[in-house]
């Protein structure tokens, strides 16, 4: 099961890059976060508020390439069920960029607990549409 969206920005990588992670900002941009609490640098943990879910969503971050891509993810125990967050920023030209954010559920109770995940499907137009704006401002 996967949730994404793509958006081309009137930006630099580095533009986007800033506002990806500075984790105090997100509630500015993106519609549906209430905040993120923790610093986002490669192994650190994140805990992230949405107005989609009462529950807060636990994440870590396990990779980043400054102004390229970074990836969150977070797990249930024995892989039952996981969750992996990757953004993808690529240069297309003079102060054009392309974002790609998506989210992959895998493991062996997917089938299980992924009835349990709505659609994520607007919230990552909203993201895109957000950073979009946020970013070309």
């Amino acid at each position: 099961m996967i949730y994404s969206t793509s958006v081309t920005i009137n930006a630099a990588p580095e533009t986007i890059w800033s506002l990806l992670t500075d984790a105090s900002k997100w509630p500015e941009w993106e519609p549906n976060c209430t905040g993120i609490d923790g610093q986002i640098a490669v192994g650190e943990k994140l805990t992230v508020h949405t107005k989609l879910s009462d529950r807060a969503f636990p994440a870590q971050v396990t990779s980043m390439e400054a102004n390229k891509s970074m990836v969150w993810s977070w797990a249930m125990p024995w892989g039952m069920f996981k969750g992996e967050r990757t953004f993808r920023i690529s240069p297309k030209g003079e102060g054009v960029t392309e974002v790609y954010c998506g989210e992959e559920f895998s493991g062996w109770m997917l089938f299980l607990f992924g009835r349990t995940v709505p659609d994520l499907s607007d919230a990552f137009t909203q993201f895109g549409e957000g950073l979009k704006a946020r970013a070309e401002a």
